[in-house]
């Protein structure tokens, strides 16, 4: 739908006196003059830079300098005018926007050393910029070398659908390519451009280089060609026999070479020899159309020798008859000649005409194995025969034909489709020219492919079609023979045609790798983005022609083929998933100017570029999909991170909603039940992780498995603190990746620590990847502590964890655990089983020594038995279930009877509450000493504002404390004389004012402690059930003791607190 703006102009009504001065003092300006002024600046055009491009919304915005905005029209915006420009300024910037191609007019202007305009508005149309480059790119070497071959072999109808595939694959690959090049500006870099800001730079980067590879050996094709047409047609070194590779090789060389120092010296010499390559293309096929109608009023004069059946090179026969010199040739010494005896020699017309029955004889193929003799068909069929030494005369079949083989060899004539998009930034209107100057080319060409099909088919004679260097007809190209006037406008046309290819692949090949390295995905290849002053890409040249060599060296045509069709196929395979996925995502920047798409063509297409490729060659494909995933996965773990905004990104965040929506449909079943962590770390005053040991212990209990969020608070408000928000996250993503953690990380900015805990336990996470467990270190410094707000916040974290029905992990002394590059050579893992919570505490160990560092530790599994339990029955009971939990665990059944609770324990006790009761007392005085003062402020308050109304002589009334320092000081030193001076026999009466519940408990602590000293004392790692904190208040200031008391004198402890589920299950 189209939408209409309209520019309102705003008029300024009041006089200078009353508008601001801009700043300098100068007298007042109106807003559209400060704008003109700034568009009238010039500055130094930056370099291309993409990443720049990336990262700003709007084309060209760059940083302005600050100006002065003081036009009272406009004075509710101007505070915000830095970062939301008006939007008379967006479109001077938008007028002024310019996008050359990479390389090709900066360099030619370079090397003049003359600047030609400071912005160049692009020129070319539709026909000139796109239609015409596609065409010279499409119709080339094998048309002119190996088309007649093709359908002699395959036979019309079988030509008919090599032709067809391939066209059908192009076109659709240029349907999706034209939906692409419109959604959107598409700078230079054309084809790997559209694909790495669609797919991401994996991807971009794999096809990327497979797009580069394609066209550096479509430059090996080209050369060879040139070189075929120059040594057999033009300058022939022997008349009667194929070419030798190692000839192919020199010359080869040598032409690429001379080629690589054009394109050295500079791509404008390419650029003017580009109309006169194009016009040798135009005359050839105008010469092939007219020697075809020709033929319906004359056939040209051409004949072929037969013997018998057989095709004979007609370079060696003055006259086809059974001279002497001929029996000679045939029955020579140690030569049978029985053949020739038997049948004579004769003449058939090459090219019998359009008015002749010939079609009806090469509608069907002809296929045959290498070094076989060609012959004309006749009825009976008799077997075909395999030339000898001495069958040098005869028309021979040089390698094995085959149905995939001409597909193969077929393809790089449809190439080339992407001409126009690799010239968007020469184009006047790109969006428009390049979906109808590419569909229009492709339509064209493949008129042109099938009328070829028809007319060689149907003028041809079927032993000459098959006759794939000319031999039968003097060594002439077949297709020159049916040419008018002459075969030597084929000939020439082109040998020019070739050379022009084989120069565009050279130059475009480099400029590709170039804007590949300077995209600096591939670390590899950021030497290659360097060149010489002008920009000229010296380094990837030097690349390319290396890479050319190498199908030079190969010396055959028919070989090169099929491995660029691979590099192409995979190129057009990936523009057409781009299409698709940019399309069935529907993203809200996927609006095309291009409307006659759809994802079925795009599908259809990628699936038919994957079919060509195994129908070509099974093997060269195998070999291209694995240099592109070798590529690809070398990106993706040491190539830089790019934001593209790309569809894969996408297609992963759809992927992600579509099972986080399927994740709640139903409830996590046991048997897939694995930890999913929330870890909250502490950062240091620098905004640091203060134990990255946290991190690593994270590491190794989750092994990159399931969910882990890594969390952490920082106190005050979100205004003050976003950049240590932003900062803090920034070093934990560091941390994480330093200690290999795999996940996410998240600072929050809260008013206090606990709010900002509890508000990670309640939100982390997202739909049904939520968390399940909580991992913390033990807050070691809690004793000494001033206040006890340490304390109260870790009790209110066990009780949410508890109420949220998750699993709380808390790591003593988590700085001496083992880091990912240690290895435990020997020790164990030792589970104390006192309550069961759900079977977490056997699952963890397991977890454990599934990563290196734990690997060779042995787990041993721990248990209480009571007085009135049976010890032995105990033991193989747990046995039982350990084996039954597919568990390896040494079990040992631990008796502890009931005793008399000691005198250690009472100390213990007593020391807790005397010094809970001291924080009592403290916290009181922190708090009666506020009170008070309010209390005095307010009644002074209140007197002063009372002596107004009554008499001078009124005094205030005096108000007397409670409580003071002396008090507390005084009261504190009692105790602490008590203490000293009191033995144990005089504590006595003190016990037994005690609270019997703390002594109970303190009293199972000191016990279980005693017990694990002694059995886990040297071991890696002790798992222990971790008791709750009570369930009133009252009792609470008393329960970090207990906990200590449990783990004293032990290194590494892990505490666990299952979430209230089975975590583990004996069935399968």
């Amino acid at each position: 739908m189209p939408t209409n703006f309209t520019v309102v102009k705003v008029e300024d009504m009041g006089d200078g006196s009353n508008s601001g001065a801009v700043a300098g003092g100068s007298r007042p300006i109106s807003l559209d003059k400060v704008f003109q002024e700034e568009g009238d600046v010039s500055s130094p055009e930056p370099e291309p830079d993409e990443s720049h491009k990336e990262s700003t919304p709007f084309l060209n915005s760059n940083d302005d300098e600050d100006c002065s905005y003081e036009d009272k029209n406009m004075a509710l915006y101007e505070e915000e005018m830095d970062s939301t420009p008006m939007v008379a300024s967006l479109l001077n910037k938008l007028a002024n926007y310019t996008n050359l191609t990479q390389g090709v007019r900066e360099h030619e202007e370079a090397e003049d050393g003359v600047r030609r305009v400071a912005v160049m508005v692009p020129q070319m149309g539709t026909f000139i910029g796109v239609y015409l480059p596609c065409m010279q790119n499409i119709l080339g070497v094998v048309l002119f070398l190996r088309l007649t071959w093709i359908v002699g072999t395959a036979g019309i109808l079988e030509s008919l659908a090599i032709v067809s595939m391939c066209c059908i694959c192009t076109l659709l690959t240029a349907i999706s390519m034209s939906a692409i090049a419109t959604n959107g500006v598409v700078p230079a870099g054309g084809s790997y451009y559209m694909i790495s800001r669609s797919l991401g730079p994996e991807f971009g980067g794999a096809v990327g280089l497979c797009f580069y590879l394609g066209t550096t050996f479509a430059g090996s094709l080209y050369i060879l060609g040139t070189i075929e047409i120059l040594l057999m047609y033009i300058v022939p070194f022997d008349a009667m026999k194929v070419l030798d590779e190692n000839d192919m090789r020199i010359y080869g060389t040598c032409c690429l070479l001379l080629m690589a120092l054009v394109v050295f010296v500079g791509v404008k010499y390419v650029n003017k020899l580009a109309l006169v390559f194009l016009s040798c293309v135009a005359l050839s096929i105008m010469a092939i159309y007219a020697g075809a109608a020709k033929t319906l009023i004359e056939p040209p004069a051409f004949n072929v020798c037969m013997l018998g059946n057989r095709a004979l090179k007609n370079e060696m026969f003055d006259k086809c008859e059974k001279t002497e010199l001929v029996t000679n040739l045939f029955c020579g010494l140690n030569s049978t000649c029985d053949f020739f005896e038997s049948n004579n020699m004769s003449e058939i017309v090459a090219i019998p005409g359009l008015r002749s029955d010939v079609i009806k004889e090469n509608l069907w193929s002809n296929y045959d194995d290498a070094n076989m003799i060609i012959e004309k068909k006749i009825s009976p069929k008799l077997p075909s025969v395999k030339a000898g030494s001495k069958d040098q005369y005869y028309v021979i079949n040089d390698i094995t034909t085959y149905f995939t083989l001409l597909v193969g060899i077929y393809f790089p004539s449809v190439t080339g489709i992407m001409a126009g998009s690799n010239r968007s930034g020469d184009l006047r209107d790109a969006q428009r020219s390049i979906p109808v100057g590419t569909i229009l080319a492709i339509v064209t060409t493949s008129f042109l492919y099938i009328s070829f099909v028809f007319l060689f088919g149907a003028c041809i004679e079927g032993v000459v079609l098959r006759d794939k260097f000319g031999f039968s007809v003097k060594t002439m190209p077949v297709i020159g023979v049916l040419a008018w006037p002459s075969p030597w406008v084929i000939v020439i046309g082109s040998f020019f045609s070739c050379c022009g290819a084989g120069l565009q692949s050279l130059t475009g090949a480099p400029r590709l790798l170039q804007a590949i390295a300077r995209d600096g995905i591939i670390p590899l290849l950021q030497v290659f983005g360097h060149g010489k002053r002008n920009g000229e890409p010296t380094w990837a040249l030097l690349l390319t022609v290396g890479i050319c060599e190498i199908g030079i060296l190969i010396a055959s045509l028919d070989k090169v083929a099929p491995i660029l069709s691979m590099f192409f196929l995979m190129c057009y395979l990936f523009v057409n998933l781009a299409c698709a996925v940019q399309t069935l995502l529907r993203t809200p920047n996927w609006r095309p100017r291009f409307k006659f798409y759809h994802w079925t063509l795009s599908f259809l297409g990628m699936s038919l570029c994957l079919s060509l490729m195994f129908i070509c060659s099974w093997y060269y494909a195998i070999g291209a999909i694995l240099i592109a995933g070798c590529i690809y996965k070398y990106i993706e773990y040491r190539g830089a991170v790019k934001e593209w905004g790309d569809g894969i990104r996408g297609l992963s965040l759809n992927a992600a909603r579509y099972a986080l929506i399927r994740l709640e449909e139903a409830p996590l079943h046991t048997k897939n039940w694995r930890p999913q962590l929330l870890v909250l770390c502490k950062l240091n005053s620098d905004l640091k992780v203060k134990h990255p040991r946290l991190l690593s212990f994270t590491s190794q209990l989750k092994a990159g498995k399931g969910l882990t969020i890594v969390g952490s608070v920082l106190e005050g408000t979100y205004m003050t603190r976003k950049a240590d928000a932003i900062a803090g996250e920034q070093n934990m993503k560091a941390a994480m990746a330093a200690e290999r953690t795999k996940g996410f990380s998240h600072v929050i900015v809260s008013s206090s620590l606990r709010d900002g805990f509890s508000i990670l336990i309640q939100s982390a996470g997202l739909g049904g990847m939520k968390h399940n467990a909580v991992l913390m270190p033990w807050p070691a410094g809690w004793k000494q502590a001033r206040d006890s707000l340490a304390q109260r916040n870790f009790i209110e974290t066990v009780r949410e964890t508890t109420e949220a029905h998750q699993a709380l992990l808390v790591a003593k002394n988590i700085d001496h655990f083992p880091d990912n590059h240690e290895r435990l050579k020997e020790g164990s893992i030792d589970v104390w089983w006192i309550v069961h919570d759900g079977g977490l505490l056997m699952l963890l160990p397991f977890l454990l020594m599934q990563h290196k560092v734990w690997r060779k530790c042995k787990m041993r599994v721990f248990t209480v038995a009571q007085l009135d339990d049976n010890s032995i029955q105990m033991k193989k009971d747990l046995q039982v279930f350990l084996y039954q939990l597919r568990l390896d665990a040494e079990v040992e059944v631990v008796e502890m009877h009931d005793s008399d609770i000691s005198a250690f324990t009472y100390e213990r006790t007593l020391k807790m509450e005397q010094r809970s009761q001291m924080l009592k007392e403290m916290q009181l005085s922190r708090t009666e000493r506020e009170r008070e003062a309010q209390l005095i402020h307010d009644r002074n308050t209140a007197a002063h504002s009372a002596s107004n109304d009554k008499a001078a002589g009124a005094t205030p009334e005096h108000v007397r404390m409670t409580w003071t320092k002396d008090k507390l000081l005084n009261e504190r030193n009692k105790h602490r004389e008590g203490m000293a001076v009191k033995d144990m026999f005089n504590m006595k009466p003190e016990w037994e004012n005690l609270n019997q519940a703390n002594v109970r408990r303190m009293h199972t602590a000191v016990k279980l402690n005693e017990v694990v000293k002694k059995k886990s004392k040297d071991s890696e790692l002790v798992l222990l059930n971790m008791p709750g904190p009570p369930r009133n208040k009252k009792g609470e200031e008393n329960y970090m003791e207990f906990l200590e008391v449990l783990m004293e004198g032990l290194d590494r402890v892990l505490l666990v607190r299952g979430g209230g589920r089975e975590v583990i299950t004996i069935y399968s």
